[in-house]
């Protein structure tokens, strides 16, 4: 079975991990600056200097097949401190940007915000504070009545990722762990924050589409025959999935997904979360709106039932078996026999792809089209010989068994229309740093030359002939 002849095959990137240039056209910082500061661990800057060196990542992929790319705006680039006047170098920066893209036959699939809140807004509480979804809604609105060549947008880049890593285990600033209330305060407002958008988008009446990405990780119990891992499954799966995929595609939080989210928060003697009636209109009229949903998938969770208190060591440097997951009131993270782990502890597992795909299809019927928005596998790299090829045979593997899963869903008539594998180059990982490389195109951070990786080259085959070998 071959790829449909309108299907997109992208490579994904993000401004923060590939621009560089962090104070270059008067651009805010964002809130990752001062945290990684703080750690010493990695510098953001020069990245893979895509803002200087965009015309050759573009062309690079126009070369080796992609019809797309996934760029996200930063928000401190257009708006230095999250509102205000506009900074005019960093609007001609997208525009030039967007005009190589078209230029070359690439369609820009437009983020609006992916992890970088402007570090002014972040001082005062981030997506806690209900005024930063309005001048988030603002910055929205600019663009999209200024970059009217956009065609695709997307709102939010996973969402459970900020609230969860942000308030539950600490990976990403300001680094507060296990405040479940916080966390779900914050899912409940990104999902506001996101309608409020898509909304005003409607309103505006631009043309192109709109969607949102989620980091979806399918969770499985651990052992399905016992009722306590089947359980501890369904609450890993509402502070990861549920209640962004009820919020953002269904319109409404199903009775189920409360419960449960208000279960976690009981079990951690924590308040419940505001939630008003006109909240959950805007919801429900947004998702009546959205165009597609982005599906961000790496791996799968298996839940063991735990009622310790919680503990989380996240695996940051590659060291198999470092990473610990068990919350209070939800479950322990484990992994079955017989399935392949990377080296940051991530199960791999293609069928957990489909499963998602064939969920959102089955339970959420507003969604029109989906798009495979990340996938890919990150691996420790070294340059290449001169005159070699880096052989990432691993990373072809692992694409070619997740795009069969995206073929069978194709052919069980859930409409996919593409795949950016994530990621384009090799660039800044948030809490990886430089040592955990995705990309199609190997980047030496020294000299920020290019080089193919043999990835690259079966991808180019893959886009020609638009069928798996």
């Amino acid at each position: 079975m071959k790829f449909p002849t309108d299907f997109y095959f992208g490579g994904a990137t993000a401004a923060f991990q590939t621009e560089g240039a962090v104070k270059e056209g008067n651009k805010g910082e964002v809130l990752w600056e001062p945290f990684l500061k703080k750690q010493g661990r990695f510098n953001p800057e020069p990245a893979c200097d895509f803002y200087h060196r965009y015309p050759e990542d573009i062309q690079l992929s126009s070369d080796f097949g992609l019809n797309s790319i996934r760029i996200s705006i930063a928000w401190a680039r257009i708006f230095p401190t999250g509102s205000g006047e506009p900074e005019q170098a960093g609007v001609d920066y997208y525009h030039q940007m967007f005009a190589e893209c078209f230029k070359q036959g690439v369609e820009p699939f437009v983020t609006l915000h992916h992890f970088d809140t402007p570090e002014a807004l972040h001082q005062t509480g981030d997506w806690l504070n209900p005024e930063n979804i309005t001048k988030y809604v603002d910055y929205a609105k600019f663009c999209f009545q200024e970059f009217s060549e956009i065609n695709y947008w997307i709102t939010i880049n996973e969402p459970t990722s900020m609230a969860v890593q942000q308030y539950t285990t600490g990976t990403f600033p300001p680094g507060e762990k296990y405040h479940f209330n916080k966390t779900f305060q914050a899912e409940h407002n990104l999902n506001l924050a996101h309608a409020r958008v898509v909304n005003a988008f409607r309103t505006l009446k631009i043309s192109g589409q709109i969607g949102v990405v989620h980091a979806l990780q399918t969770v499985y119990p651990f052992d399905p025959t016992k009722p306590g891992d089947v359980h501890a499954a369904k609450l890993q799966d509402t502070l990861d999935n549920r209640l962004f995929l009820d919020g953002t595609l269904g319109g409404e939080y199903s009775q189920e997904t409360l419960n449960l989210m208000n279960e976690i928060l009981a079990a951690n003697s924590q308040e419940t979360i505001e939630i008003k009636d006109s909240e959950l209109a805007e919801l429900k009229q947004a998702a009546q709106q959205l165009d597609f949903v982005g599906v961000n998938y790496y791996f799968s969770k298996y839940m063991k039932e735990y009622h310790g208190i919680s503990e989380t060591i996240h695996n940051g440097t590659g060291k198999k078996g470092s990473s610990i997951s068990r919350l209070q009131g939800i479950g322990e993270s484990g992994v079955p026999d017989g399935i392949e782990m990377t080296d940051w502890d991530w199960p791999i597992n293609p069928q957990g792809l489909y499963d998602q795909l064939e969920r959102i299809h089955t339970n959420y019927p507003l969604v029109n089209d989906i798009y495979i928005t990340e996938n890919g596998l990150g691996l420790k790299e070294n340059r290449p010989a001169d005159g070699e090829v880096l052989d990432d045979q691993k990373r072809i593997d692992y694409i070619k068994l997740h795009l069969q899963a995206v073929l069978r869903a194709i052919e069980d008539g859930i409409n996919v229309k593409g795949y950016f594998v994530w990621s384009l180059q090799d660039m800044f990982s948030w809490t990886n740093g430089y040592s955990k490389r995705y990309g199609l195109f190997f980047v030496d951070f020294e000299t920020q030359e290019r080089l193919p990786k043999k990835s690259a080259y079966w991808f180019k085959e893959l886009t020609e002939s638009r069928e798996l070998n």
